[in-house]
Formats: C-alpha cells, sequence, structure tokens
C-alpha cells in the first residue's frame, strides 16, 4: 500500500489509485503522512480538521473520522493491512508506513539523488532522476485537504520545491543543448511566476542560446520595468551581470561550463 499526496490525497494498491471520501477524512490521513512515522497528538488534529471551532464532541468526532479511515485503508488493502496502518497511541495517531511508499518522500529522494550528480557533472542521469521526480507530481500538493495549518504549510512547502526542481529541469535541458525546446515553457513560467528571477535567467540564457539576443535583452528589461514599478527595486546582482554578459556578447554565454557558474 502506497499513500499519494503530490495532488489529491489517495491510496494507491496494486496501481491503482483509491480516492479517500470526505474531506476530513483526507486532512487526517495527510496530516499523518506529514510527519509519519511519528505521532500526531490529538489536540493537533483537532486543530488540524476544524481549526477555532470544534465541534462540541470534538473527541468522539475525531474517532469517528480515524474508524471511517481506517476502513477506507482496509476497503483499499484488505483486512490487516487497513487496520495495521492507522496505528492509535495514548496521545494521538500515526501511519505506520515506509517511509518510500509516499510519493513526497520519493520525491524529495529523488531531488537529492539528483543534485548529487549535478555536483559530480553527470547531467544525464540528474535529468533522469529529476525527470522521474518531477512525473510524481499530480497537481496541487495535499489537494482540497490542506485546510489546517499544518497541511496548508506544508502545501505550500511542497510547491515551493516543486518550482525548484522545475527550474533544475529546465537549466539542465539547457546544459544538454535543448535551449530552443524550453522557450516556450520558461514563457509560461515568467507569467505564472513573475517574481522568480532564476526562471527570467534561465529564459534569458535560452533565448541567447537559440539565437534570439534581442528577445533575451528585452525579457531583462520587461522583468526590469517590473520589480521597479511594481516592488521599487532593481534586479539582483546577477541577474544584471548576465544582462551585461548579453550586451558585451560574451562568448561564455556559449560554453556550458559558463552556464554552469550562472545559473546553478
Amino acid at each position: 500500500m502506497q499513500f499519494r499526496i503530490l495532488g489529491t490525497v489517495g491510496v494507491v494498491v496494486d496501481g491503482r489509485l483509491h480516492p479517500v471520501p470526505g474531506l476530513r477524512q483526507r486532512s487526517l490521513l495527510a496530516s499523518l503522512l506529514l510527519q509519519a512515522p511519528g505521532v500526531v497528538p490529538v489536540q493537533q488534529l483537532f486543530t488540524e480538521l476544524w481549526g477555532e471551532n470544534p465541534p462540541t464532541a470534538v473527541e468522539n468526532a475525531l474517532q469517528a473520522h480515524v474508524s471511517r479511515l481506517r476502513r477506507t485503508l482496509t476497503k483499499a488493502a484488505g483486512r490487516e493491512a487497513g487496520a495495521r496502518a492507522l496505528v492509535t497511541h495514548a496521545a494521538g495517531y500515526s501511519v505506520d508506513v515506509v517511509p518510500e511508499d509516499i510519493d513526497l518522500t520519493r520525491f524529495r529522494s529523488g531531488i537529492r539523488q539528483s543534485h548529487r550528480l549535478m555536483e559530480e557533472n553527470d547531467l544525464t542521469g540528474a535529468r533522469q532522476l529529476l525527470e522521474g521526480a518531477l512525473a510524481l507530481w499530480q497537481g496541487t500538493p495535499l489537494g482540497d485537504a490542506a485546510i489546517g495549518p499544518l497541511c496548508a504549510s506544508a502545501a505550500t512547502q511542497i510547491e515551493e520545491e516543486y518550482l525548484s526542481a522545475l527550474e533544475d529541469a529546465y537549466y539542465l535541458r539547457i546544459r544538454s543543448g535543448e535551449p530552443v525546446r524550453v522557450v516556450g515553457d520558461l514563457k509560461r513560467m515568467t507569467i505564472a511566476h513573475p517574481w522568480r528571477e532564476r526562471i527570467t535567467e534561465l529564459l534569458m540564457v535560452a533565448l541567447y542560446q537559440s539565437g534570439r539576443q534581442a528577445e533575451a535583452v528585452g525579457v531583462y528589461n520587461a522583468a526590469r520595468r517590473r520589480l521597479v514599478d511594481e516592488l521599487g527595486m532593481e534586479p539582483s546582482p546577477k541577474l544584471r551581470q548576465l544582462f551585461r554578459q548579453m550586451l558585451n556578447q560574451d562568448p561564455g554565454l556559449h560554453r556550458s561550463g559558463a552556464l554552469l557558474r550562472q545559473l546553478a
């Protein structure tokens, strides 16, 4: 039995996704998975599921959701596995799960291994690991289950990790000699995430290496105007340096080693 939280929270058995019915059941499972194999105290679960407005008999309400979730797990994985997965403790509840059976754990492991290979200059291996990790992504992390502070905070953090991994993937594709193929994706990302300067840097270099130097300069000018007009600040020194290199037609911008120093 595996668990998915990189998207709508669910249970995967033999490659088949089993949805978890009920918003609070999904939030309960997500809370337990985020702290697995640790025990999540009942007080924290009260806050996670009901916020500042818990029901009068909140203990009974939580136990009811635990029972429903246990039935869901049993239906998906069988009586023995389902009963064993959700563990009751004196102070709270936990999920008995191997870390690698949670997609978030596999995602983070793939990213860490990819970074190690990048440091060793194994670009092919790093790219394969990154693409495998990104393939685990199935939508907004935790889906609609991020209703409490623990899950909401985790969803924000996971989203940031995903965007950083995407940036790394585009960086590796440029390093591998595919700048033309990433221009469209990077343009869309600059629209969706206008304040992430690394995306702007990557788009500028992809355009420059594709022979579209004027467009690369235009991307910088547009980003600078946006920063000055909306935030009252100049681009970072790193972005300004890249812009000057392009104006000077620095030949190093066409060499992978220089690109590594610029964008890693």
